[in-house]
């Protein structure tokens, strides 16, 4: 064989290998892409599987997302909104159904935040080829394309996070909203969820606080443009935070509600003249925060629902609070000369309550001096010891009511011993006698324990629980007919018995709450007055003139008006080692006038050697006196 045959054979045989190499490349290239295409598929049939469960389940397991909690808002008695309580986060929210929107308001929203809202299926796929494509260009994720039950899908259940997860979630859940609920459905959601700024949840909490509209179909066109423009930047778009920036996006959604048909040009430009003034605050300050304590939790014992449920609930109640009284109230409050001096490491505490004994409804409420949501309500707590302000309850009360007793008898004002309990007068004094008006008068010990005693611990007890004070099985002793109780008492429930007095002998129990309503207006509890003759109307009465004598002429001094005033004082004494003898627990004064009866209570949460009190119950007479003076004033 030739060299040149030799060179043929080998290039031909070098051909063949060259074509199988190409081949082989070819054939694993093609089993590479057949290879990811399987992968692609199952991944895409994965993630299709996914998106389909995931949104179900969630959607499923959390049906309560469904369901926005609401601000409920509690009124005084002339309907007033006193207060519009927080959701958590210290939100507001306040719903309406689209039939109380104005057509201009939803198609505006719809305009530009969505305008195929009701074309797509939950995902708009041309806003999200056109926020991906911008998103490439601009290298981030700033732009989402979220249709407007996306938007609601994130904000229920998802956080703000931009990542491909998320937004494969939100679309998944966004599918799945739109399989459970009606495009009405989510509208309504959306523009009841959507946060709105300051606050603010939802359109017409939003209307009610940038605008003072409560009711939407009064909303302007500006005014709704204004609206429409706040979702995109919540924080900077609303025109109580940034009016210039809030102005130059309501134009723009003008522009967009004259490119859409909903407004004329003149309607345009009428709408770019208004210019913003915020509405003027219902009320500069915030009052009656024990009281609304007490009425959140009163009105749960009505519903049987929890306090945070009636909370969030959307819920109207309607109270027996008189603003002029609680005002009055919460100045007298403020001063520090209406309290004794404080100890060493404890403010001087104090409560009071003032009730309409006519109907129960406590008028005005201060469970202590500092003011502020979650403090301590010592106006409903059974903790303090009622001193001499008991004993119209337990002795003088049931010696009138026995019919063997009138405020003239004869009372015996001797020291006697019962057993191991000796009670004493104060000035250590002793007359032998007194009359039973003059010993309430003075305040004398002596007659009320003897007297308790000729009238039966028993029959005291039921008597006092007539007007509401049920004491316990400890309470079974002498010591009662001064005050002293193994629970203690509250001021409104002090307030509640002297109520009995001051209504001719009929009991109306204390109460806060007059209606309760729920979100969609239905009334769910109304309060039924319902005054019992528990006690004899001359026992009353009688009580009425001996109280009045306290006032006038008694330890009660303090208390006096410019109008009659019946009431009782009460003091209990510190009894400790190296502690002054002129050292007080508890100063106490419980009276009434033919209006309200009212009770005041003062003393340390902790009394001990270091914090108790010198001055007397007067303090609490002359507190008395302010308030009521100040809230019966035009009466």
């Amino acid at each position: 064989m030739n060299a040149v045959t030799e060179k043929k054979q080998s290039v031909a045989h070098s051909g063949k290998d060259g074509r199988w190499i190409v081949r082989t490349r070819i054939l694993r290239l093609g089993y590479l892409l057949f290879d990811g295409s399987i992968i692609g598929i199952i991944i895409a049939l994965v993630g299709l599987l996914y998106v389909f469960q995931y949104g179900g389940q969630v959607v499923k397991q959390q049906e309560d997302k469904l369901q926005l909690p609401e601000s409920s808002i509690i009124k005084t008695s002339d309907g007033t909104t006193l207060r519009m309580i927080p959701l958590p986060g210290s939100g507001y929210r306040h719903s309406a159904e689209l039939e109380e929107m104005p057509a201009l308001l939803i198609n505006t929203f719809l305009a530009v935040e969505d305008r195929r809202f009701y074309s797509h299926q939950g995902l708009d796929y041309k806003g999200i080829s056109r926020a991906f494509l911008n998103n490439i260009v601009d290298m981030d994720l700033s732009e989402g394309g979220s249709s407007i039950t996306q938007q609601l899908a994130r904000n229920l259940y998802l956080n703000r996070n931009k990542n491909v997860i998320r937004k494969l979630n939100e679309a998944s859940i966004a599918l799945a909203l739109e399989r459970q609920l009606s495009k009405q459905e989510i509208l309504g959601l959306y523009l009841n969820q959507i946060y709105m700024g300051r606050g603010q949840y939802g359109v017409k909490a939003a209307a009610e606080r940038y605008f003072g509209v409560s009711d939407l179909k009064k909303l302007e066109i500006w005014q709704i443009a204004t609206l429409a423009g706040i979702p995109k930047g919540p924080s900077i778009y609303n025109p109580v935070d940034n009016s210039t920036l809030s102005k130059t996006r309501s134009n723009l959604v003008l522009q967009i509600m004259l490119d859409q048909g909903l407004i004329t040009n003149k309607q345009m430009l009428e709408a770019r003249d208004k210019q913003y003034h915020p509405p003027a605050a219902n009320r500069e300050e915030v009052i009656g925060v024990h009281y609304v304590d007490a009425t959140l939790k009163e009105a749960a014992q009505i519903t049987g629902k929890s306090v945070e449920e009636l909370r969030t609930g959307g819920y109207t109640i309607v109270t027996g609070l008189d603003i002029k009284a609680q005002q009055a109230l919460e100045q007298a409050f403020l001063k520090g000369s209406s309290f004794p001096p404080d100890g060493k490491d404890q403010q001087v505490e104090a409560a009071m309550t003032i009730m309409d004994h006519r109907t129960g409804e406590v008028v005005a409420l201060i469970g202590g001096r500092e003011q502020n949501e979650g403090s301590l309500n010592r106006a409903t707590i059974d903790a303090r010891q009622p001193g001499s302000s008991f004993k119209p309850i337990i002795d003088y009360g049931p010696a009138l009511e026995s019919g063997k007793y009138s405020p003239n008898s004869i009372l015996s004002d001797r020291k006697y011993a019962y057993g191991n309990y000796v009670p004493e007068n104060l000035n250590g004094v002793y007359q032998g006698q007194i009359t039973m008006s003059r010993a309430l008068q003075k305040s004398v010990n002596a007659p009320a324990v003897w007297l308790l005693k000729q009238v039966g611990i028993s029959s005291a007890r039921q008597f006092a629980a007539k007007l509401g004070i049920v004491l316990t099985e400890e309470d079974n002793h002498l010591s009662i007919a001064l005050g002293g109780l193994h629970n203690g008492v509250s001021p409104l429930k002090m307030t509640q018995a002297y109520g009995v007095f001051a209504n001719g002998g009929k009991f109306n129990e204390a109460h806060m709450v007059r209606t309760i309503m729920d979100s969609k207006g239905k009334v769910v509890y109304s309060h039924l007055s319902e005054s019992q003759q528990v006690i004899l109307q001359r026992t009353a009465e009688a009580m009425t003139m001996m109280l009045r004598n306290v006032v006038n002429e008694g330890t009660g001094k303090k208390a006096q008006m410019n109008r009659p005033v019946a009431g009782k004082t009460g003091t209990t004494q510190l009894d400790l080692p190296g502690v002054s003898k002129k050292a007080n627990r508890d100063l106490w004064f419980v009276g009434y006038t033919s209006e309200w009866t009212a009770a005041v209570w003062m003393g340390f949460d902790r009394t001990n050697k270091d914090n108790y009190m010198t001055e007397g119950s007067g303090k609490a007479a002359a507190l008395f006196s302010t308030v009521m003076s100040k809230a019966l004033s035009g009466y």
